[in-house]
């Protein structure tokens, strides 16, 4: 069997036996893989430090025809996942990401635009102005981006049951379940729904935008951060059907 070569990310290293461990990697070339990494746990391993989690690296692997795990045979570092300052923030944003991708994709099912995105939201939160960057607009992003490309994003523009369209004014329906906003007359009788602000839509729909940068320029409306983060966190509890572990850590309060 040929040997197959991808940029990836880890995502999750488990132990296997006294010596091999099983590592997770989300990759740009080959979408999410499971590899057993023999040797990964002894003092003098041939991987080093590329495995530790939340690394880029250049992996090279033999993928399994029987639909058992890969075989890791070599692992390059190309960069190291370094949180700034001494807030915990980064880290859990960035052990956030790496669950998304872990909860959200298939093995061995690849989205090039999903890895790239992941790939910047973790550099973006190992930099930062005075050593802490600001951690709330870099989930958000990754998240819509993530429902965007996954085929999840809700539908924030046009009522999602009779398709007309919903302008940001006066509390607006946001159904869970129906995956959107609602009108007036529609919202009757439905399930997990929850109201948001105009201005939580807006930035919803700004953050959703695939090639708009404007997120990145301009600071969140006070009072949405928080209400922005209930409302994702639920979402994407319903959608994966368990509650996200590092959602009890994802605190996105106004600055």
């Amino acid at each position: 069997m040929a040997a197959e070569n991808a940029c990836a990310i880890v995502l999750r290293s488990i132990d296997f036996s006294e010596t091999s461990s099983v590592v997770t990697f989300y990759t740009r070339e080959c979408g999410k893989l499971g590899a057993l990494a023999k040797g990964a746990r002894r003092l003098k391993n041939p991987f080093d430090s590329a495995l530790d989690v939340l690394t880029r690296c250049r992996i090279v692997f033999l993928r399994k025809s029987s639909g058992g795990l890969d075989l890791l045979t070599e692992a390059k570092l190309e960069r190291r996942f370094r949180p700034p300052g001494r807030s915990l923030a980064p880290l859990y944003a960035a052990y956030y990401v790496a669950e998304l991708l872990q909860e959200l994709t298939d093995l061995h099912d690849p989205h090039p635009k999903l890895f790239d995105a992941a790939d910047d939201s973790l550099l973006w939160l190992s930099e930062g102005r005075d050593g802490t960057p600001d951690v709330a607009p870099i989930v958000f992003r990754f998240e819509m981006l993530a429902l965007q490309e996954l085929g999840h994003l809700p539908n924030l523009n046009h009522c999602v049951e009779c398709g007309e369209p919903v302008e940001p004014a006066g509390r607006i329906a946001f159904g869970q379940l129906a995956g959107g906003v609602l009108c007036a007359r529609c919202r009757p009788g439905k399930k997990y729904v929850v109201s948001l602000s105009p201005k939580a839509l807006v930035t919803m729909r700004q953050f959703a935008a695939a090639n708009d940068d404007v997120w990145r320029r301009e600071e969140m409306a006070s009072g949405v951060r928080g209400e922005l983060r209930g409302v994702l966190n639920n979402y994407f509890n319903h959608l994966v059907g368990h509650r996200l572990k590092m959602h009890a850590y994802l605190e996105f309060g106004d600055r």
